[in-house]
């Protein structure tokens, strides 16, 4: 059996239609209502909205990416409890609609962080870019978090302090836009809102965040398993602490804990080959092996990192990862099942037309379709090779 190929829509707004989408070779979407607030329900009415869209265009939702867990879930503190509660039902609905796949992250208040969103390729394409040079220079000079010269080495401290010198104030202000750029479609938070926020995880660390979010899976997996939920935790973007916040959602060790601490079918992930590829400490094939039959949806993006540690968004084929390796073992773990998996190909270049025209980072049209070709390529490959059909 082979994956269900799907796409990353963000609704309306999306200068990809879903016209568009059709002609790519996807025949799944994934999708989320981002225009409600985190920790709001979604109705069935609105869940129907979308997916009445969806179908309209010949196209299937697939998953939703994501339901949002509020902050207050995150560090245990105000309303958490009712929004848990919020969680169930929008859960609840979405299985009602028939929807059947839940992707969220439990990233303390950033979601994927870059610092250039134009990283000039040799081809001139464009792509994604995490520099830890200038995050010290957002962190310590714009943000101005207390200790922050702390979370760096020595080396990046005084790169940092070169940059932010030879800066202009226009470059300081795109630097600062783009680290707090989001989620397309929600509301970017303001520095001022960015650094209050942090503000609240003083006192959590790796082990408390861990159990906060031990309580929340105790919490929603039964719900799940009565509604036959996947739920797909996405990983850390990127795998590593940043802004002194803890991220729990990182390693092989973070993977363990999540599977064992709610030992549920229920309780699985997006396995996102971009995310924990960022990191030299992860292998991949390994955690595929570990995570099995959990994985409930697949992300596949390749970076290229260099010996500092920042990394760009390589084409799919191409970086640090080994993408025979990881689809071969992920193609292995779906003759196991009976439902196919859902993947789609995250993130791409901006390349040809889409140069001149306005995209959601990450998301042009061109750039994915070009993934997204290639991978069907190369799982064709695998599968016959192994005689999988």
């Amino acid at each position: 059996m082979q994956l269900k190929q799907t796409w990353r829509w963000f609704g309306s707004n999306d200068p990809v239609t879903l016209k568009d989408i059709l002609q790519t070779g996807a025949t799944g979407i994934v999708t989320a209502l981002h225009h409600i607030p985190h920790g709001d329900i979604w109705t069935v009415e609105e869940i129907e909205k979308r997916k009445n869209i969806v179908e309209a265009a010949g196209l299937t939702w697939d998953v939703v990416e994501s339901v949002t867990v509020h902050e207050s879930i995150k560090t245990q503190t105000g309303n958490y409890q009712k929004y848990i509660e919020q969680y169930k039902q929008t859960l609840s609905n979405l299985a009602a609609c028939n929807i059947k796949i839940v992707t969220y992250n439990f990233m303390p208040v950033a979601d994927w962080t870059r610092t250039n969103l134009d990283f000039v390729m040799p081809d001139d394409s464009r792509a994604l870019y995490f520099n830890w040079f200038d995050l010290a220079v957002f962190d310590i000079y714009i943000l101005k978090r207390k200790n922050a010269a702390d979370s760096y080495t020595d080396t990046i401290l005084s790169e940092a302090e070169k940059r932010f010198k030879l800066y202009s104030s226009q470059q300081l202000d795109a630097l600062s836009s783009t680290i707090r750029f989001g989620i397309p479609g929600e509301k970017k938070l303001g520095v001022g809102e960015m650094l209050e926020s942090i503000n609240t995880y003083k006192e959590i660390d790796h082990s408390t965040l861990k159990s906060h979010l031990k309580y929340f899976l105790e919490q929603i997996v039964p719900v799940c398993e009565e509604n036959n939920i996947k739920l797909a935790l996405h990983p850390d973007d990127p795998p590593f602490d940043i802004f002194g916040l803890p991220r729990i959602v990182s390693a092989a060790e973070d993977v363990e804990y999540i599977l064992s601490s709610v030992d549920n079918s229920a309780n699985g992930f997006c396995f996102c080959t971009g995310s924990f590829g960022a990191s030299a400490k992860n292998n991949l094939v390994e955690m595929i092996k570990r995570i099995n039959t959990r994985i409930h949806f697949v992300h596949l993006r390749n970076t290229r990192r260099d010996e500092c540690g920042n990394f760009y968004e390589a084409n799919h084929l191409d970086g640090d990862t080994d993408m025979y390796a990881v689809v071969k073992e992920v193609l292995s773990v779906q003759q196991k099942l009976d439902e196919p998996i859902p993947f789609r190909p995250d993130h791409g270049h901006v390349m040809l037309d889409d140069i001149n025209k306005k995209t959601n980072p990450g998301y042009s049209c061109i750039g994915r379709m070009r993934g997204l070709a290639e991978l069907r390529g190369l799982m064709l490959g695998v599968s016959r090779a192994n005689n999988w059909q």
